[in-house]
């Protein structure tokens, strides 16, 4: 069972109030322990001063490998922070809605744990919390002539009015014991969130895979279980983050990622792979730089006549155009003619400040090996929709995406699992989906995925459960290793 402090100035929160709390000084004298469970403080002492109570119970918390919130860098970035506008800040028209106070008037919202009593303002409320997780923060709006304006400042509990003292304390021991507390009898050493997005068309693994993969965890001694980006706030409690949703750069994931990696937490995928395999145009650079096969490729930064003229003279037609960013073969595009260029490229150009132009090379399937950690763990042939020309046809109705072979890998070219091995060296060490195409004796790396599909039946068609066994096996060594 995990054991969650409550540290507080005082002794006591308040009279009524059933939760149990130590002081400053007796955490300050009493801990860590011997042998103690795994430990997470809620610090409600005043930060509001570098180098107080409350700025040295979060210090010492992450000396003594206890979960904080908030953290330091949290207590440190309220101290540093300065009004900015809802633009600045990064929120969205859907998030601050300008029409809920008018004129001169001013907003003051208490958030406890990222709620708000206001219903007006609960997503900006856990869009702050997430921004900077804290027990109590106070946010003031108002608008002027540049929008939406924001002040977040942390308060420490002694600072609240009696009624927002209860209404705090009826969050807190929400949060406790929805978030902090686990089940009594625990037989795992660690906890891991699997992110997921439940309304994900396409998600990089169906729900069988994902109950494999939980299975699989608890073998190797990791609790693990789902949750969503909704829930990211929450990702302190965990050890190690997997990330099942599709990425991208300007997105909750890589954020996620991000945030799970400053909490020192296992991840993967990354956020460096994330943001290196998400970008075909780093790729195309890197994959040039180290001599990973490759088809011939063009950056263009326009698409004036002398951009076209040097596509055209380097690719010929069919030529493929790519958007930096996608997946699932969206955002690329084949064209077959000067008009078709240009008018591709005209469209592509209102998204993007580069498009890659790449020569048209037709195969009836596409290799798909999957590495993780240097080491090839799987191999799929991806056919090609059926009369088309990618593995899935977004435009057509029916045969959405074509056929599959699971292969033992002693089975594929060794060419190809060379390739693979290769242009996975250049990204990192997480899980990767290579994309190959072969051409007689020649191969080249289209892509490195982060995240790729591991779907039950499909990806685990050879290997079966012992491929979720290798993946969760990964975790649990670098969670060995990080311990020490």
């Amino acid at each position: 069972m995990l054991n969650t402090l409550i540290v507080v100035d005082d002794e006591t929160l308040s009279p009524n109030s059933q939760l149990a709390t130590i002081s400053f000084e007796q955490y300050l004298s009493d801990y860590p322990k011997k042998d103690e469970r795994k430990t997470r403080v809620i610090n409600l002492c005043d930060t509001a001063a570098y180098l107080s109570r409350g700025y040295y119970c979060s210090l010492l918390a992450e000396a003594r490998q206890h979960k904080v919130l908030p953290s330091v860098n949290t207590i440190n970035d309220l101290r540093n922070a300065s009004a900015v506008t809802a633009f600045d800040f990064g929120l969205t028209a859907s998030i601050v809605d300008s029409e809920s106070f008018g004129g001169d008037q001013k907003v003051t919202l208490p958030i406890y744990f990222g709620w708000t009593e206001n219903e007006s303002w609960k997503k900006l409320a856990r869009f702050v919390f997430d921004r900077y997780p804290s027990p109590i923060l106070m946010v003031q709006l108002s608008r002027d002539s540049d929008g939406v304006q924001l002040e977040i400042k942390r308060a420490g509990f002694t600072q609240l009015e009696k009624e927002q003292q209860e209404v705090f304390l009826s969050r807190l021991d929400n949060f406790t014991q929805k978030v902090w507390r686990q089940p009594a009898q625990r037989k795992h050493r660690w906890d891991m969130a699997i992110l997921i997005d439940p309304n994900e068309p396409n998600p990089p693994s169906d729900k069988e895979a994902i109950s494999r993969f939980i299975k699989a965890a608890s073998k190797v001694g990791i609790n693990a279980e789902t949750i969503t980006t909704s829930k990211q706030s929450q990702i302190i409690q965990y050890d190690a983050l997997f990330i099942r949703e599709t990425t991208a750069i300007d997105h909750p994931t890589y954020r996620l990622a991000r945030k799970a990696e400053q909490e020192d937490l296992v991840v993967i995928d990354d956020s460096t792979s994330i943001l290196r395999c998400c970008n075909k145009v780093y790729l195309h650079d890197a994959f040039s730089y180290n001599n990973v096969p490759s088809l011939r490729t063009v950056v263009l930064a326009g698409y004036g006549d002398a951009h076209m003229k040097e596509a055209e003279d380097t690719l010929g037609y069919p030529m493929v155009l790519k958007m930096p960013e996608g997946s699932f073969s969206k955002g690329v595009f084949k064209v077959t003619n000067r008009q078709e260029l240009k008018e591709k490229l005209a469209e592509l150009f209102t998204y993007s400040a580069l498009v890659l132009a790449q020569e048209y090379l037709y195969t009836e399937f596409d290799w798909r090996v999957g590495v993780l950690n240097n080491r090839v763990i799987y191999a799929c042939k991806y056919h090609m929709a059926k009369n088309h020309w990618q593995i899935y046809n977004h435009g057509a109705k029916r045969f959405l995406e074509g056929g599959w072979e699971t292969l033992p890998t002693f089975e594929v070219p060794k060419m190809v699992l060379d390739a693979a091995l290769k242009a996975c060296s250049i990204i990192g060490r997480s899980l990767y989906g290579v994309d190959v195409k072969q051409n007689g004796d020649q191969v080249y790396v289209i892509e490195v995925n982060d995240n790729p599909n591991i779907d039950h039946d499909v990806e685990d068609r050879y290997l079966g459960s012992e491929l979720y066994m290798l993946i969760m096996q990964e975790f649990a060594n670098r969670l060995e290793q990080r311990g020490r």
